[in-house]
């Protein structure tokens, strides 16, 4: 009889080409998959809590796996961290029932974006720099905003094999980190692809000055994805945290 497991772990996105296995890209499922294969000596095949984006980032990712063996979760996670490379870090591993899916059994997802407005060459790598001043007053009265729609069809990547564009977001806000450095938070039940990059795009138009808050509502129920901001780089969002 299978078992099933759930895998908590880390990645520094920078390496992958996303989450998902694709052919020709390296990608941080592949490297899971190989490394659980090579220990557990039998085909793996793990399911993500999502989807991330190229040199997107994870403080928190969560997938599982089934198999037929009765594992030790503290050494699996011991012998997983010596196998997988320097950029994924296993933090534990708990046994679960087969009704738990590491995708559809989320309640909600949390992911940050961060941003510094001063040239800094540590922070290049994992925030965006931004040469503008913005009104974060104002973004965060934009981003409060969120909380009352349903349908964000507007910040959906073009051409999305997705159901359904409704998401429930349950907090959206700017944090002030000091040293003109903040980062954007923001929770909902699920994400659609490219969603959160392209929040923060129409919101930093909304900062500059380019969009006022009646624009962005319109954004919003025009329901049409030319109509929102650019998409931000990757390298500077995180998921952060899932919960269940």
């Amino acid at each position: 009889m299978l078992q099933r497991y759930f895998l908590y772990f880390k990645y520094d996105g920078t390496d992958y080409h996303g989450w998902q296995v694709q052919p020709n890209s390296r990608t941080v499922q592949e490297e899971l998959q190989r490394a659980l294969s090579t220990l557990l000596r039998e085909d793996v095949q793990v399911v993500g809590a999502g989807r991330t984006d190229t040199g997107v980032h994870a403080r928190m990712m969560v997938a599982h796996f089934d198999t037929g063996l009765e594992l030790d979760c503290a050494q699996l996670v011991y012998k997983l961290n010596r196998l997988l490379p320097r950029d994924i870090a296993a933090d534990r591993a708990e046994k679960v029932g087969q009704d738990m899916h590491a995708r559809f059994s989320a309640v909600s997802r949390t992911y940050h974006y961060y941003v510094h407005l001063r040239k800094n060459p540590f922070l290049r790598a994992y925030s965006c720099e931004l040469f503008y001043n913005l009104d974060f007053a104002k973004m965060n009265e934009a981003a409060a905003l969120l909380l009352q729609y349903d349908d964000f069809a507007a910040f959906c990547k073009s051409n999305s094999d997705v159901k359904t564009t409704l998401c429930k977001v349950t907090e959206a806000r700017w944090v002030d980190d000091g040293g003109d450095c903040w980062h954007f938070v923001i929770t909902a039940n699920r994400f659609l692809r490219n969603m959160v990059r392209a929040v923060v795009g129409t919101l930093v138009d909304v900062g500059r000055g380019r969009v006022g808050i009646e624009g962005f509502k319109s954004i919003i129920e025009g329901k049409k994805r030319t109509g929102a901001g650019e998409s931000m780089p990757g390298n500077a969002l995180f998921l952060e945290n899932i919960e269940y």
